[in-house]
């Protein structure tokens, strides 16, 4: 199962939803992004929310067009986008997409950023990609990875989001590594290539965020 989430970012930085409208995918809606999909064409099986962000009309076409209406209070301890998360990780899909979750507003943006180390943080299979028109990111535990050419997506970067990452290794890359250490806040590993069609990176501590970027 693929969980798609679209929460209620600009509609500018969305990619081409539809391309991500397989027989496998559940598509939840978060707040306005609940109305996008409508609008969008897509029936979100879910949707989730305080609903402060959509009008009265707006609301009324949520109501009579979605049967699983997830509504909580605007005063709660978890964001709409994280209740959301909590939700389809307890469905255990191989992967969660998350659409509309950048732009705007920079405390929700960062907070979605957070959102997706919780697999990794959990030992879940589960893995949560952040998508929009420029960028793929993802969080990765210690492992060995293979990244494939992406189309459009020509840069990719490695961020520590733990006070290391130990033993980094970069094969196939433009700017190869073998068993470095990185800091956090280190740029050593921003904007690298692959060399051909593949690459692979590996680490032995910490948690990678992995953003594959377009110009």
């Amino acid at each position: 199962m693929i969980i798609n989430i679209l929460a209620g970012g600009p509609e500018s930085l969305l990619p081409d939803l539809s391309s991500y409208a397989t027989v496998e995918s559940v598509w939840l809606g978060v707040d306005k992004g609940v109305f996008t999909l409508l609008e969008s064409g897509i029936a979100p099986d879910y949707a989730f929310g305080d609903f402060d962000s959509v009008t009265e009309k707006e609301w009324e076409v949520i109501e009579q067009r979605v049967r699983n209406l997830k509504k909580f209070s605007p005063e709660k301890d978890e964001t709409d986008m994280e209740l959301a998360i909590n939700w389809a990780l307890e469905q255990s899909p191989k992967q969660i997409n998350l659409f509309g979750a950048t732009g705007g507003r920079l405390d929700h943006m960062f907070g979605n950023v957070q959102l997706l180390l919780k697999p990794a943080l959990a030992n879940l299979p589960s893995e949560i990609q952040m998508i929009d028109k420029q960028n793929h990111v993802f969080a990765k535990p210690p492992g060995t990875y293979s990244l494939n050419e992406l189309a459009g997506k020509k840069y990719i970067s490695f961020v520590p989001v733990t006070p290391s990452v130990k033993g980094l290794t970069l094969e196939g890359f433009k700017y190869p590594l073998v068993n470095c250490d990185l800091p956090i806040g280190s740029t050593l590993c921003i904007s690298n290539e692959l060399l051909n069609d593949y690459g692979t990176f590996s680490f032995s501590e910490g948690i990678l965020l992995v953003v594959r970027s377009g110009d």
